[in-house]
């Protein structure tokens, strides 16, 4: 932008320099203009280039406009704020698209604290060393979640607000805002099922009961 602008006056300087009068030359010799009066063009290509570097605008930093691309996020705030924040059509990456899709499918009817508790058990299951180590691999992971096709699932409607809830769920338990009564849960049912697990109970939210 500066180069251009640069450009501009120096064109400019050159057109004022062309609009004066040249000596007319006649019996007296002398010039229609005086010479204290005339106008010098390096003079004012000077001038007007040291104006430039005054009126230009410095460009903004990176961190700068990606300040401004992204709002602040209140850590202390409550799970509904969190997610009235994040939400979102774009999870951004593969990994954060599984976790969305697993909460999609198995939660998208349930309240929030019902969402973030479901994501939570796949967020463990990558960390907890008995599973695969990424969303995606525990997702696809043979025989743990129905919706799951081979490696695809069924079509979800991006421009829902159920979606957008679940991408907001997915970036929650990603970046650990805010914890779940079911934080250390690996596995979790409907309610309406009974599969007689001999495993430790810890939570039950909306219509899934959660296991550690």
């Amino acid at each position: 932008m500066v180069g251009t602008l640069r450009s501009a006056l120096l064109v400019c300087a050159a057109l004022s320099a062309s609009s004066v009068a040249p000596a007319q030359v006649g019996p007296s010799s002398e010039p229609i203009v005086p010479a204290a009066a005339a106008v010098n063009p390096t003079t004012v290509a000077r001038d007007l280039l040291r104006h430039a570097d005054q009126l230009a605008i410095p460009p903004q930093s990176e961190d700068a406009v990606a300040e401004e691309a992204e709002p602040a996020i209140d850590p202390d705030a409550d799970l509904p704020t969190l997610v009235a924040q994040l939400r979102s059509s774009n999870p951004g990456d593969r990994q954060i698209e599984c976790l969305a899709a697993g909460i999609y499918f198995e939660s998208k009817s349930e309240p929030l604290a019902g969402q973030l508790a479901v994501g939570e058990v796949i967020a463990n299951r990558a960390e907890s060393g008995r599973f695969a180590s990424t969303y995606c691999g525990v997702l696809f992971q043979r025989g743990q979640f129905s919706f799951v096709r081979g490696k695809s699932w069924p079509h979800i409607n991006k421009d829902s607000r159920q979606w957008h809830n679940a991408v907001a769920i997915a970036k929650i338990v990603d970046q650990d805002l805010k914890d779940s009564a079911a934080s250390d849960a690996l596995f979790f049912h409907a309610r309406r099922v009974h599969p007689g697990w001999h495993l430790k109970r810890v939570a039950s939210i909306g219509n899934h009961v959660f296991y550690r």
